[in-house]
């Protein structure tokens, strides 16, 4: 009867140990993309610098003579 408890308490502390430290079952991990590499925020930069920049000086544009 002792090694039928022994063998259940080793099969709990097994399967709790796969669940917290095993491979994980859920969905794939996503790439955390960096605002250099999105396409959106490069156009918005892009348009942004074409346009003068936010701050109206005009940061971006060709010069005048």
């Amino acid at each position: 009867m002792i090694y039928l408890l022994a063998l259940i308490g080793l099969v709990a502390v097994v399967v709790l140990f796969w669940k917290a430290f095993g491979p994980s079952t859920g969905a794939a991990p996503t790439r955390t993309v960096g605002p250099d590499d999105d396409p959106d925020f490069l156009w918005r930069i892009n348009r942004e610098a074409r346009r003068g920049g936010k701050d109206g000086t005009g940061a971006g544009t060709e010069p005048t003579e």
